[in-house]
């Protein structure tokens, strides 16, 4: 299995629009954070997580050209408003992409952008616009996009419900604030686990650093990798400090494990 990080910024992304801090002018370029996506490359599956604003450049720069499903892990504009680049997908691969999500959230996607749903062709083997094809879960239990098998596990955010999902020895937490005993045990025997760790300070919608490593502890895992972070949170800095095991992820960062 291969999970490229395409994304583990906060919906501001790094550096914010008018920010002059530290952080936001760094050169570093694992300061540079565009909105929460990764394409998880498994059982000859190629599925992108999440369809955020930055979609295009995170194609660009992981030389994504082709897929063969979508899988969203909730409708909050920074993981979905980048779905009219998908229509560059389906264009290449001449086709619509399943999209995969619990039926709450492909309600909302269809309320935002009812013309993905059907019509996109141009009536010549083109696509004028993007066209998806909906897959709901229940979220009672596994799916599969071809061979490979998704545990989606519900966690709260907010006053939202977000989707994570297991796969196989990988897991995959993004906005998050409450995980309860049900989701941390369905972890159990993870190799790697990337999870939101927003900053170090609490938030109302958010884990923050004690937490998620609290989370961390509880679970385990050989690697654990740290997202949807924002512009308080300098790369180094973090690095430096965090424990054995565990660090921020970068934008195209690259996580092989087996299968």
């Amino acid at each position: 299995m291969r999970v490229t990080v395409l994304g583990c910024g906060t919906s501001a992304g790094v550096p914010q629009i008018g920010c002059d801090c530290a952080v936001c002018r760094s050169p570093d370029p694992r300061n540079k954070r565009l909105r929460c996506s990764i394409l998880v490359e498994t059982r000859g599956q190629k599925i992108l997580f999440d369809t955020g604003p930055d979609l295009r450049r995170q194609c660009l720069d992981a030389g994504i050209s082709r897929l063969d499903a979508l899988v969203f892990t909730h409708a909050h504009a920074d993981h979905l408003h980048g779905l009219d680049d998908i229509r560059a997908i389906n264009n290449v691969i001449g086709r619509p992409l399943p999209a995969h999500a619990h039926a709450d959230v492909l309600q909302r996607i269809q309320e935002r952008f009812p013309y993905a749903f059907g019509g996109g062709q141009d009536g010549r083997g083109g696509f004028w616009r993007p066209e998806i094809q909906p897959r709901p879960f229940t979220g009672d239990g596994p799916f599969t996009i071809g061979p490979a098998l998704l545990l989606p596990l519900a966690h709260g955010h907010g006053r939202s419900r977000v989707w994570g999902f297991r796969i196989g020895k990988f897991a995959y937490s993004t906005d998050a604030d409450r995980l309860d005993e049900a989701y941390l045990e369905a972890l159990a025997g993870i190799d790697v686990w990337l999870v939101d760790a927003l900053r170090d300070k609490p938030h109302p919608s958010h884990s923050h650093l004690h937490r998620t490593l609290e989370w961390i502890a509880r679970v385990r895992p050989k690697q654990a990798w740290l997202t949807h972070m924002n512009h308080e949170v300098d790369y180094a800095t973090w690095q430096a400090r965090l424990p054995e095991g565990v660090a921020p992820a970068h934008d195209g960062l690259v996580i092989e494990l087996e299968d």
